[in-house]
């Protein structure tokens, strides 16, 4: 019972993680079509951005102002990487999928390459606050307090872009172009504005995402953020397009699945059955759990 809880609340975290990566991509594609590959990269700027700033700052300063210190600034440079690249480049191939492939995708190999080439391939050990690394028994589970403080950032996210997405004028036009966006450009609304909204937020939720993955693994690495975006859009994929409720949904069945079928199963099962659900899915309800069939 004790293992049990232990495999339900660490991919109670991974799925957390998850749907932090996974959102911001399917609002990207849900409202402007662009299957944006350099979401990676937003993570990866995100986790060294932090490191950096956490292995600056010493001197009798505590490790907690330290790690929301470096969070902030980890987070801040991912947003403006992401605000950079669509108003630079993405937005000139809006409507050109080929060309969107081999731009986001060579901008993810670039990043990578260039973060391994300064800060070497060896993971590199996080400054996380003390407490976070303690442990807490739950029915007898020793669980890791890094699994809760994921878990708790993704629920407090959700419910964030929940109540943005319902309750802002930016929200609510986000809402609207990702279920039409050519009548939301008829209706005279710049949706030039919300594209820029949009690749920020994804931006800033993968660069937290990256942060959380050194709470949650203990190291960063260079490559983790391509590992972690092949499963974000297998998350997408299921949940549904453009679906925030969606994308909920399907990180909470994968990161369970991994967990539990790994363990119970042989190492590397968990992989291969989300691979295999996500090839029901296609077959059986492409739109997605969650998505609209398309017109």
């Amino acid at each position: 019972m004790t293992t049990f809880l232990l495999l339900t609340i660490t991919g109670l975290g991974l799925a957390g993680l998850y749907f932090l990566i996974a959102s911001g991509l399917s609002l990207i594609y849900g409202l402007m079509d662009v299957l944006n590959f350099a979401h990676a990269g937003f993570l990866t700027i995100g986790a060294y951005t932090s490191w950096v700033v956490a292995s600056a700052m010493s001197g009798g300063i505590p490790v907690t102002v330290v790690f929301l210190a470096a969070m902030a600034a980890g987070i801040l440079v991912g947003t403006m990487s992401a605000v950079l690249m669509e108003l630079a480049l993405v937005r000139r191939l809006y409507g050109e999928h080929v060309g969107q492939i081999l731009l986001t995708v060579g901008l993810l190999l670039a990043i990578t390459a260039l973060t391994r080439a300064i800060f070497g391939s060896d993971p590199l050990t996080v400054v996380v606050p003390p407490w976070m690394n303690d442990v807490t028994e739950v029915f007898g589970a020793a669980v890791p307090n890094s699994r809760f403080v994921v878990i708790a950032v993704a629920l407090l996210v959700y419910i964030g872009l929940m109540a943005f997405l319902k309750h802002t004028k930016y929200g609510l036009v986000i809402r609207a172009g990702v279920e039409n966006r050519s009548m939301v450009s008829a209706l005279g609304i710049d949706v030039g504005h919300a594209f820029t909204l949009v690749f920020a937020i994804g931006g800033a939720l993968a660069a937290l995402a990256g942060i959380l993955t050194g709470a949650f693994f203990g190291t960063i690495t260079a490559d983790r953020g391509t590992s972690l975006l092949i499963f974000a859009f297998i998350v997408v994929i299921i949940g549904g397009l453009g679906s925030i409720r969606g994308s909920a949904l399907a990180a909470l069945v994968v990161g369970l699945l991994q967990q539990y079928a790994n363990y119970y199963g042989i190492v590397g099962m968990g992989d291969l059955i989300v691979v295999a659900l996500l090839a029901v899915v296609l077959l059986l309800r492409p739109q997605g759990l969650l998505g609209r069939v398309a017109a």
